[in-house]
């Protein structure tokens, strides 16, 4: 009988996003079964995946009763599944889920850190996140900091101790598939048919920023560079791949009404495939706040795109200044509009970037040696702390 894997995050759709195609791997190795909030979403990708599913509610709020209601859920499931390894993703699914593969005395307890929330927080609600953290890896058997500067931050903080953190590979929580990611297919005429269609001219240097349109990546900084830089060079445009999150952290009211009033600036929602966004852009912007180990860097960079990217973990480990992309201090405009200004004036030095960035990410972060780093970790782990 294969040994029981219990993956955890907290809505489906990062399991199908940041883990895409890692639980079917994982499959031939163990019986693994995906837990998340969103009942139907969770149940398709069960199916689309090939592995088992179980629901509990669960949010990224602040929300005390409905986290210990999923913890008892998850306790009782535990038990009944007796998983060797519970291994969870994202804030809220690393609480629960280690708290309760703790209680059920799971004996591989492991979390992944992709990102700290917390750092962009302030007052009684940053000590609240300051202390579920620290709980969550001390619950923890093993912590994975998805980045080294992730880990050097964790250190820092005092949340974990150096020998329960550990970062696989150069990084990452799931590499990137660069044969998904090619930029060879797209031919000239697909490329100039999806410019078309978006309404952008042919002849334009296209920005391109792909994630959830907040604070908190940095639009508020982008969209003000790109005015001011448009309004000098009209050959320029910025497209915006992703979805607003008004609830969550709204862009400044200015921003939006710049955004939805640009003639140069093209939105699109969120897409389930971004590749033919990336294909027609010429560089990636990406200043953000905070990042783990950022998926859109390393798709952009196996599209044969240079980035422009804040000073942050993660950004300033794919991104080398100079060799394929050029790094700026967080929320700082200026900067970024000098580099975006870089990067539409000399072209030379864009090619030369942009010839380099496929080749960065094919050597570092291939997929599939990825899932092979993580599965011999587990199997490492069980001889450690399993009985056989």
């Amino acid at each position: 009988m294969p040994k029981k894997l219990i993956r955890i995050t907290t809505i489906p759709l990062s399991l199908e996003k940041l883990l895409e195609g890692q639980l079917t791997y994982m499959n031939q190795y163990y019986e693994v079964s995906a837990v998340a909030a969103e009942k139907e979403r969770l149940n398709k990708y069960g199916e689309n995946n090939k592995v088992n599913t179980f629901w509990v509610e669960m949010t990224r709020a602040i929300t005390p009763i409905q986290d210990l209601r999923a913890v008892w859920k998850l306790y009782k499931f535990f038990k009944k599944e007796k998983p060797e390894i519970v291994h969870t993703h994202t804030p809220k699914a690393g609480i629960v889920g280690m708290l309760a593969a703790k209680l059920a005395g799971v004996p591989l307890r492991l979390h992944t850190v992709a990102g700290l929330p917390l750092m962009e927080t302030k007052g009684t609600k940053r000590k609240i996140l300051d202390q579920v953290e620290k709980f969550t890896y001390k619950l923890a058997t093993k912590v994975y900091p998805n980045s080294r500067g992730l880990k050097d931050i964790i250190l820092k903080k005092g949340f974990a101790t150096e020998d329960k953190l550990k970062v696989l590979g150069k990084g990452s929580s799931n590499g990137i598939d660069t044969r998904y990611f090619d930029p060879f297919q797209f031919d000239t005429t697909q490329k100039k048919n999806k410019r078309e269609s978006l309404g952008i001219p042919q002849e334009d240097f296209i920005f391109i920023f792909i994630g959830r349109l907040v604070s908190e990546k940095g639009i508020n900084e982008l969209v003000e560079a790109f005015n001011n830089l448009q309004a000098e060079n009209q050959n320029i445009s910025l497209l915006l791949v992703g979805p607003f999150e008004k609830e969550l952290d709204p862009l400044k009211e200015e921003t939006f009404k710049t955004i939805q009033l640009h003639e140069k600036i093209f939105t699109t929602g969120y897409q389930e495939d971004v590749r033919p966004y990336l294909a027609v852009s010429n560089a990636l912007t990406f200043p953000s706040y905070r990042e783990g180990f950022p998926n859109v860097v390393m798709q952009a960079g196996a599209m044969n795109l240079p980035a422009i990217v804040s000073n942050i973990n993660g950004c300033n480990e794919i991104i080398v200044e100079g060799i394929n992309g050029v790094i700026i201090p967080v929320k700082d405009t200026s900067a970024l509009i000098t580099a975006m200004k870089l990067f539409v004036e000399n072209k030379n030095y864009t090619e030369r970037l942009s010839s380099n960035a496929r080749d960065e990410i094919c050597k570092y972060y291939e997929r599939k040696e990825f899932w092979q780093i993580l599965l011999k970790e587990y199997k490492s782990l069980e001889r450690e702390y399993i009985k056989s």
